[in-house]
């Protein structure tokens, strides 16, 4: 074989092996798709009773003459639609609960989101919802279902 065609032939991997697609970043995931368990609910729903019930209501129903707001129906979904678990996540462990600001655990403020998405109709899943900031990015509160 000439010198030339090897060049070309190794040109030519080259190019091929340089183009491949780069690694495709996985589609997001629903909120309302079961991305939390019922235990972590159960969970979170007994935090949101002594943490939280005090402002928000035990009802989720907020108090709109102090400006706090409803956690549930359409008004969470006005709210939190299109944005990620993380962006709910990291609002929850920077400013909440309100009378004491940063108390909340990463796995804390997981078990408290996984109550609202049930209080809000999302199914559950058979595994809990992370509490690693970084892989709530990829589920997304989008249109309830």
């Amino acid at each position: 074989m000439n010198r030339g065609r090897v060049a070309a032939i190794g040109w030519g991997i080259v190019l091929v092996v340089g183009t491949a697609p780069a690694a495709q970043t996985p589609a997001p995931q629903s909120a309302w798709s079961g991305v939390y368990s019922d235990v972590q609910a159960d969970r979170g729903e007994r935090a949101y009773g002594q943490a939280c019930s005090h402002c928000h209501g035990l009802s989720l129903e907020g108090d709109g003459a102090r400006e706090i707001p409803t956690l549930v129906s359409d008004h969470f979904q006005r709210r939190w639609r299109g944005k990620t678990v993380q962006v709910l996540f990291d609002s929850l462990m920077r400013s909440m609960p309100a009378d004491d600001q940063g108390s909340l655990t990463p796995a804390g403020a997981a078990d408290l989101i996984a109550y609202l998405l049930r209080a809000n109709g999302a199914r559950a899943g058979d595994t809990a919802l992370p509490s690693d900031r970084s892989a709530l990015a990829g589920i997304v509160i989008d249109e309830k279902p």
